[in-house]
């Protein structure tokens, strides 16, 4: 039996292809992470803006900066939602990946058990060769 895995080049692909795919995900989860984050830190900063309105041009200020603020979380749930739906791909992605690399490390992993096998068969046929052969020699002896 051949002692190298014929698939060796495929499963370094495939791994190395898992790995990207895995380096696509944690980036991808990065960025919804911190995307959420500063919505979150958006939406407390307009709830804690309530503040009083002295005139009547403060008080336009104040609607302006909410309205303007109302459009960033709008702006921010869009971006979160795109976010979301690139890691959902990147995930896909990973796991589609790994289920390719899986596949080629259970053969790898049956072709070594069995590579090791056949090894110990043809250790276990030299050795009783020489048991055989020195038990002959004594016979006629």
């Amino acid at each position: 039996m051949n002692r190298q895995f014929s698939l060796a080049g495929l499963l370094r692909l495939r791994q190395t292809q898992q790995d990207a795919a895995a380096s696509g995900l944690a980036r991808a989860n990065s960025r919804s992470a911190s995307l959420r984050s500063r919505r979150a830190t958006a939406r407390e900063e307009l709830a804690e803006s309530a503040g009083g309105a002295g005139s009547s041009a403060s008080l336009l200020a104040i609607a302006a900066a909410r309205a303007s603020a109302q459009s960033m979380l709008a702006e921010l749930d869009a971006l979160s939602a795109s976010a979301e739906a690139e890691a959902a791909a990147a995930r896909a992605e990973y796991t589609e990946a790994k289920r390719r690399a899986v596949g080629l490390e259970k053969l790898e992993t049956r072709h070594g058990a069995a590579f090791e096998a056949s090894a110990l068969r043809a250790e276990q046929g030299v050795l009783d060769e020489i048991a055989s052969s020195a038990w002959h020699r004594k016979a006629t002896s």
